[in-house]
């Protein structure tokens, strides 16, 4: 191929790419959703509740709702019905606390639909209610964990055979088998709403219309992601702070949902992200320090703002006319009066930070510190130091040795030389110096032996311990 084809094609190779619709990790999901529904037919669905029995108007309603689901049906949708406290009747023996059973496995809407419908209205309330074993059952109902699992709790009371419902859902997210269920609470006792706020999002349905509406809400969020996007404010508050790495975690469970690095459309705006609206998140965005924010709710059905402020500068650490001795030169950098290491940043390189005042400890020989570093929003704040010099120190035998830099007629630790080596090359900071030498082999302090000596920014010194 001519030096000229190649170039043509280079050419057209580039404008394609350009043109290119971008890899877009937060584009609409197709993943699969698998809703669970954990029905209630313990013995106390047969308690009132306005039209009827707790148990009649339930039926009636999901029989309705199944219905109306019918509209969704998709392949990437599939559902799937477990009931429990309907196999073992309460008298007479021992009440049965494994009484659960998956009635109805996972299959698309279309399919299950009539299936289920079948189930709900054979179902006659006998036994107890063992919601924890249910919810742990839950967790190999589902086929796999490379889909959106979602459970749909549906009761009208507690825990009744010494469970722990909050630990198994706990559990199950962490894992990764389930994310956060939905818990449907029929005709209860408004003090009981606590003790289902562990499990997973709560909702009361204390009448009947309550009940239809709020099924249709908890499926609409089950099925939807819905648009969200990360404001990062600067300092006059304008959402313009980008190229950092963002991190969605599960508030309850703790497990990480999304990771991403921030970034600003063509319109330079935040760009757009898909986010599931089931759950609470907390949000860390790694900037230099990080910056946290908790409680974090998706709206579906609407485009959420998430706001938080992260001003941020630059600092630039630059060794004299950048040809430095050292190689590789960090700097711990701290908050300003703070002990605790924030970040570790390498000379001849500028990384961002939060406006604030910083402290700098230089891992140079000796170290150098700047306390009260200021960074200013956009701006760079550069660092410099000079460009080290080099002492190349003999000694007659191995020893011990010491080196410490002379200033105001102070003498300050700076290192030790290696007891066994005979020469070494140790960089330093330009300055007044002095090392402590003495042979193993001589066992009285009068053999000691102290040389003065000076380092020039890019020089060479040489030492003889003779």
């Amino acid at each position: 191929m001519s030096g000229r084809k190649k170039i043509f094609l280079y050419a057209v190779i580039s404008v394609l790419l350009f043109f290119a619709p971008p890899c877009e990790a937060f584009a609409q999901p197709t993943q699969k959703t698998r809703l669970l529904f954990v029905f209630d037919d313990s013995f106390s669905m047969f308690g009132d509740w306005q039209s009827g029995k707790k148990i009649e108007v339930a039926k009636k309603l999901m029989s309705e709702f199944l219905d109306s689901l019918k509209t969704k049906n998709s392949p990437d949708i599939e559902i799937a019905l477990r009931c429990y406290g309907h196999q073992f009747s309460l008298w007479p023996g021992p009440v049965n606390c494994e009484d659960s059973k998956l009635e109805v496995p996972f299959g698309t809407i279309y399919s299950n639909v009539p299936k289920m419908k079948e189930v709900i209205n054979g179902l006659k309330p006998t036994g107890t209610t063992p919601i924890a074993y249910s919810l742990g059952k839950c967790g190999y109902d589902f086929p796999d964990t490379k889909a959106r699992n979602v459970v749909i709790l549906i009761t009208d009371g507690l825990e009744e055979c010494n469970g722990d419902p909050c630990a198994v859902s706990l559990e199950l997210q962490k894992k990764g088998v389930i994310i956060k269920p939905f818990v449907i609470g029929i005709g209860l006792d408004v003090t009981f709403a606590d003790a289902f706020k562990c499990i997973g999002k709560f909702y009361d349905a204390s009448s009947e219309t309550g009940f239809k509406n709020i099924l249709n809400i908890v499926v609409a969020q089950a099925l939807n992601n819905t648009t969200a996007e990360v404001d990062l404010l600067d300092i006059q508050k304008k959402a313009v702070e980008t190229d950092v790495a963002v991190t969605f975690y599960d508030e309850f469970s703790g497990a990480i949902r999304y990771n991403f690095m921030h970034t600003l459309n063509n319109l330079n705006n935040p760009d757009t992200i898909y986010v599931d609206p089931i759950g609470t998140y907390k949000m860390v965005v790694h900037t230099i320090p990080e910056v946290e924010k908790k409680g974090i709710t998706i709206l579906p059905g609407k485009h959420n703002k998430i706001i938080v402020d992260a001003p941020q500068g630059y600092l630039l650490l630059k060794v004299g006319d950048n040809t430095s001795t050292y190689g590789k030169l960090p700097c711990i950098v701290r908050k300003a009066g703070e002990m605790k290491t924030l970040h570790v940043q390498n000379f001849n390189a500028s990384d961002k930070y939060l406006v604030g005042k910083y402290d700098l400890e230089i891992l140079s020989l000796p170290r150098i510190k700047f306390n009260n570093v200021e960074i200013n929003q956009s701006k760079t704040t550069t660092i410099e130091i000079p460009q080290a010099g080099t002492a190349y120190i003999s000694k007659p035998a191995p020893g011990p040795a010491s080196i410490y830099v002379e200033e105001k007629n102070q003498l300050t630790f700076v290192c030790n030389l290696g007891t066994n080596s005979m020469f070494e090359n140790i960089v330093l900071q330009p300055g007044k110096y002095r090392v402590v030498y003495r042979s193993l082999n001589a066992r009285e302090t009068i053999y000691s032996i102290e040389k003065k000596f000076s380092i020039d920014s890019g020089g060479y010194t040489q030492i003889k311990l003779f």
